[in-house]
Formats: structure tokens, C-alpha cells, sequence
């Protein structure tokens, strides 16, 4: 008798297959008469009725809520206070006060200004001052301490600063301070002063001690001040009034200091020359003693030139009479 083979490893795999597929149909009929566990809801049901919130004794608050499947709208709430008819009287009265000060303010005769006081003037002044200013009859309230400051600087170059101070009921203080001046400016039949700073002015009255200058015309003007904004423009550039300064105690007896634009500052000497020393206060010191000692060995040498140049100090000449 001839022995059956073996079975091979796929043979086993298909008939492993086939019993599973036969066991599914019985699975399956199990399943489906398993009882299903009950469901529990973990979200409220959505509330479709309107709310009303309870009004409160002093405001009225309305809240609506609208609900639909998948969103929810609510409206702001909105308040409407209660208002009371003290509060409106107290307005009202309040109102009337207010008007009543400004008006009064404005018309009483106690806060009606008559004239400043000015204090600090030592040639300008109180009535001058006060024609600028125009402050008869206006009321205090009515008055800008910066404009009139403003006022007074524009008119009157000779003014460095000006301070206006206002007092109840009607009073106004002003406080100014006068530029110094140190030269006496001449030039074309006319004459001004200037200040340290290179500003002109009017002259008023009668100042001793002044550097009398005799110009042939006007010089360079100098640059505005920076933090002066009221300043004016000055006349001279405060370099060549420190160099007017510096050769003015050099200039002999009864000489008048002359300003020539080509050649600067300088003097006609009594012993018969025309001198001459630039603009440029840096070196000024020096261009006079070269100067004493150019004049000293032409006098040794019995030389009597028609001009002398020192506007370089390290190349001063001279040039004779032709």
C-alpha cells in the first residue's frame, strides 16, 4: 500500500484560510444580537427661548440670546440710565456762574489795565515803552505776557530781554534790560551804536568813553544769534569789534579810527601816514608791535612813508609817497 505525501506549506496556508472564512458568518450573527450599551449626552440641549434679564431699580438691561443649529448669537447689552433732574439744575447753575465771571471779568473797571510799570530802563523810557505796548483799557485777562515781550523786542533793537509779569487785579510789571554801547559808529553823513555783540541801535542821549569809528562803507554784516531769535541781525561781526577794541588804546591823541572795506581797520597818523591792520582780532596784538617797531627803525632812518601795511604780521610794508 502506497503511502499518502505530505502536504506542502501552501496547501496548509488555504486550508488555514478556508476555516477562517467559514467561522466569519457565525461572528457576525453573534454581533448583531449584542444588546448596545445606552448613550450619554455631555452637552446641553440648545435653548431656543428668549431670555429677559430682571431689570435693575436704576437701569433698564436687555439681553437677547439667539440659537441655531451649529452657532449662537447674542446681542450687547444695552443700558439706559435714568437721569435726574438735579444733576441737570446743577449744570444749568453752573453754566450762569461761569458766564457771570466772564462777564464781569471783562467789563468791571477794576480789572482794566492803565499803564505798566517798568522797571530796569536806564535810557528808554516808561512812556515809550508803554506806547508800544497799548494797554490802556484792555483787561488783564486779555493779555499775553509772550506777546508783549515779543512786541517790545521788535521795536526796540536796544533791548536784550524783556520780561512782562501780570498781577490781579490790573497790574503789569515789565522788566528790561538795555544793550551796552561801546562804539560809535559813523558812515555816510549818519551814526548808530553798536553793542559788544556787533548790534546797531539808536543812540539816546549822551554815552562818554565811546570808540568813535569813521567808516567809508558798510562792513560785512555778522551772523544771527542762534539762541536769540529776537536779536537782530548784527551790524559788525563781534570779531571786528573785539579787533576795534584792541587798537583802540593804541590810537594817538585826537585821531578818529577809519574803516576802509579793502584794507579793514586803521588810522591816519599825525606824522603824515595812512596805517592800516586788517579785520582779524586774532593776531591784532602783534600787528602792534610789529608796527611800533617798523615805525621806530623808519624814524631811525629818517624815512617818512605814505603807507604802512600790517594787515599780515608776518609781512608787513610799506610804500612811499609818489
Amino acid at each position: 500500500m502506497r503511502n499518502k505525501p505530505d502536504p506542502t506549506r501552501a496547501e496548509l496556508v488555504r486550508t488555514r484560510r478556508r476555516q477562517q472564512v467559514q467561522k466569519r458568518p457565525k461572528q457576525n450573527s453573534t454581533l448583531a444580537t449584542r444588546s448596545i450599551p445606552p448613550v450619554v449626552s455631555r452637552t446641553a440641549m440648545a435653548d431656543f427661548t428668549q431670555q429677559r434679564a430682571t431689570p435693575s431699580p436704576t437701569n433698564r438691561r436687555f439681553q437677547a440670546a439667539f440659537s441655531m443649529a451649529g452657532f449662537e448669537l447674542r446681542v450687547p447689552t444695552v443700558r439706559l440710565p435714568r437721569v435726574e433732574v438735579k444733576s441737570r439744575l446743577l449744570s444749568l447753575f453752573l453754566c450762569l456762574l461761569l458766564g457771570a465771571a466772564i462777564y464781569l471779568s471783562m467789563t468791571l473797571p477794576e480789572f482794566r489795565v492803565t499803564n505798566a510799570q517798568v522797571y530796569g530802563n536806564q535810557r528808554l523810557s516808561a512812556a515809550e515803552v508803554n506806547s508800544v505796548l497799548s494797554l490802556s483799557g484792555q483787561a488783564i485777562f486779555t493779555l499775553m505776557p509772550s506777546d508783549l515781550e515779543t512786541r517790545l523786542r521788535l521795536n526796540y533793537p536796544e533791548l536784550t530781554s524783556a520780561s512782562v509779569i501780570l498781577s490781579l487785579p490790573n497790574i503789569v510789571n515789565v522788566k528790561i534790560v538795555e544793550r551796552q554801547p561801546v562804539i560809535l559808529w559813523q558812515q555816510s553823513g549818519g551814526y548808530t551804536w553798536i553793542d559788544q555783540n556787533g548790534v546797531a541801535f539808536r543812540p539816546r542821549g549822551a554815552v562818554t568813553n565811546l570808540i568813535q569809528v569813521n567808516a567809508q562803507a558798510a562792513p560785512p554784516p555778522g551772523l544771527p544769534v542762534v539762541n536769540d531769535p529776537l536779536s537782530p541781525l548784527p551790524y559788525l561781526s563781534p570779531d571786528m569789534v573785539k579787533a576795534i577794541q584792541i587798537l583802540a588804546p593804541s590810537i594817538p591823541a585826537g585821531t578818529t579810527m577809519v574803516y576802509d572795506p579793502q584794507n579793514g581797520l586803521g588810522w591816519s597818523d599825525a606824522r603824515g601816514w595812512q596805517i592800516t591792520f586788517g579785520d582779524n582780532p586774532k593776531d591784532m596784538a602783534l600787528k602792534l608791535q610789529v608796527y611800533q617797531s617798523l615805525v621806530a627803525s623808519l624814524t631811525q632812518k629818517g624815512i617818512t612813508p605814505a603807507f604802512i601795511s600790517v594787515q599780515y604780521a608776518n609781512a608787513p610794508y610799506y610804500r612811499m609817497s609818489q
